[in-house]
Formats: structure tokens, sequence, C-alpha cells
């Protein structure tokens, strides 16, 4: 059996292993072949953590992602963005960006103005639901995760 699922959890691995490691628990709990964290820089997502589930090293196109060809966009604009399918997704009509995710999951990490530095997200080419209470751990794992990674 595994940790248990709390940011009590999660808060003693980021002392101990590090963000990397952080990462990898937060997805050890979800369906997700990916999670990630992204920085917003000026008009590009770019990738600074991503964990695979398949242990595959990060593919080129998940390194830099245009902001208004990203869900992120979504994140920035409501606070959160979660679609469990995004092809079935009706918010996402009229959204022209072939997207990589079928599936994603996300939330902000904000500096220490309470600005948005990025995101943190699970996402997946298959449709999968996440469970409200891995989407709470999530929201609670970013200010946790910012703690080490946004510079005061």
């Amino acid at each position: 059996m595994g940790l248990p699922r709390t940011l009590q959890t999660l808060s003693s691995i980021l002392d101990a292993e590090g963000p990397s490691n952080g990462l990898a628990f937060l997805n050890e709990g979800v369906l997700h072949r990916y999670s990630a964290i992204y920085r917003l820089s000026g008009l590009t997502l770019k990738n600074v953590l991503l964990h695979d589930k398949a242990g595959k090293l990060r593919p080129e196109y998940l390194a830099a992602i245009p902001f208004d060809s990203s869900y992120c966009q979504f994140v920035v604009r409501d606070g959160q963005f979660r679609t469990d399918n995004s092809a079935a997704d009706t918010r996402l009509r009229g959204y022209s960006y072939p997207s990589i995710a079928l599936s994603y999951h996300s939330v902000p990490i904000l500096n220490p103005s309470g600005e948005i530095w990025g995101t943190l997200s699970h996402f997946d080419t298959a449709a999968l639901p996440l469970p409200d209470d891995e989407f709470a751990l999530l929201k609670g794992a970013a200010p946790l995760l910012a703690s080490f990674l946004v510079e005061p």
C-alpha cells in the first residue's frame, strides 16, 4: 500500500526529496500518464518538471507550448480548469488548436505577489476522470510546490 494521499505526506516528500519526487507522488494517485509544472514566460509555457508514468523522457512537443494554444489559458482566466474529455467538452467548442490532451486537470501556481507564475497539471491523451479528492490535493499542492520553485 502506498503513502497516504495527503498534503502532509506531500510536504514531507518535498522537504526530503524535492519537487520532482513530489510531482511523482501526485502522479501515483491518478490514472493520468503525465503530471507537469509549466512556467508562464511571456506568451509561452515552458515545462519545468514533467513526470511520465511510462518513464519516458519528455517529448520535445511538451517542452514549450504557446500560451494561446494551451488549456493553461483557461487556468489563468478561470483559476482552474478540469476536463475529463476535451473532445466532448462544450466549453471548448470553437477552440481550434488540436490539443494533445484529451483529459486535462490543472491549477495555477502563484508567485509571492499572488500573480500566476505557472500551472500544475495532470493530463493524458486518453479521456480520463480525476476524482474530486485528487483535484483537491492538486489544488493544495500548488502553494507547496511554489515554495520550491518560485523565487520570492
